[in-house]
């Protein structure tokens, strides 16, 4: 995407309930969600500072995921993650998804395997400390 693309253009919104990060270095976060879940980044927009971002809007496996920047000098301080998971239901290839995502840098919290309830389940943390889960219904 060059730069003359990432200005806001509003992308339709995917998805029911729409998470919204707020992590450190949302940029790198944004590249690590393209390495580890073949996300499309499909906007973005800069802070003043020129080292963080107001706002990044990512579409991956048919929803989005917006994400920014903390901003403490205007009352909005990085909090570190908690008490969420942000779950990825796939059709097939399960393994394929769990294994870029491992492969990309993301820790393996829950190990993919087939749960008591019939889906192949498991749990990763990505670096800026966010729990996943990736799944597969069972055939």
């Amino acid at each position: 995407m060059s730069e003359q693309d990432k200005t806001p253009q509003n992308p339709p919104v995917y998805g029911g309930v729409v998470p919204h990060i707020v992590v450190s270095d949302a940029s790198a976060a944004a590249d690590f969600y393209k390495r580890a879940f073949a996300a499309e980044e499909v906007a973005r927009m800069p802070a003043q500072d020129g080292k963080r971002l107001m706002h990044c809007h990512l579409y991956i496996n048919g929803g989005s995921l917006l994400l920014c920047d903390a901003f403490p000098e205007y009352g909005h301080p990085l909090q570190p993650p908690q008490s969420f998971t942000l779950h990825i239901h796939v059709a097939d290839n399960v393994d394929g998804w769990w294994n870029r995502a491992v492969a990309a840098g993301a820790e393996v919290v829950m190990p993919l395997e087939r749960q008591f309830w019939g889906d192949r389940y498991g749990q990763l943390r990505d670096p800026f400390g966010v729990c996943w889960s990736v799944a597969s219904s069972a055939a």
